[in-house]
């Protein structure tokens, strides 16, 4: 089956266009940990310093990171999380969970993140409305793009 010129529209595809990019992901945990300077980036992350410069530039210009100077002389800026870019946040902790669960045989993990609570997080997706865990089970799709199903493409 080839594929569609117009696929399925989601937001999930939307989000990855933007954040899914090599090192974007990466990018935006650095930036968490307070690790937003252009040389901490390279050498944290391994990326080549022009593919970091195109994926911080498309960073801030999507307003998931802002650029703040911190040296006139010479010019040097540091990237901090926006309010947009803290909400993608849970979404690195969940990856680094399943992670840690699925790729870390060994139960060695690289890295632990503490709660304020003093315990190491362990992050759970909940419903807002009812407080109880999201799973698989408990989730009924409902398509609001005109022409679409959960199955695909309504029949023209």
């Amino acid at each position: 089956m080839a594929a569609s010129k117009d696929p399925r529209p989601c937001s999930i595809a939307d989000t990855l266009a933007l954040v899914g990019e090599k090192y974007s992901l990466l990018v935006l945990r650095e930036v968490c940990l307070g690790n937003g300077r252009f040389d901490q980036l390279v050498r944290n992350i391994g990326a080549p310093r022009d593919i970091l410069a195109a994926r911080l530039r498309r960073l801030v210009d999507a307003g998931i990171l802002v650029k703040q100077l911190y040296s006139e002389r010479p010019q040097r800026f540091e990237y901090r999380p926006t309010r947009a870019g803290l909400e993608l946040e849970p979404v690195l902790m969940t990856l680094m969970a399943w992670g840690d669960r699925h790729l870390r045989t060994d139960g060695d993990r690289p890295m632990v993140v503490e709660h304020s609570c003093g315990r190491a997080l362990t992050p759970v997706v909940t419903c807002r409305a009812c407080g109880d865990e999201v799973r698989h089970e408990d989730l009924r799709a409902h398509p609001q793009a005109p022409g679409w199903t959960v199955t695909g493409p309504t029949a023209a």
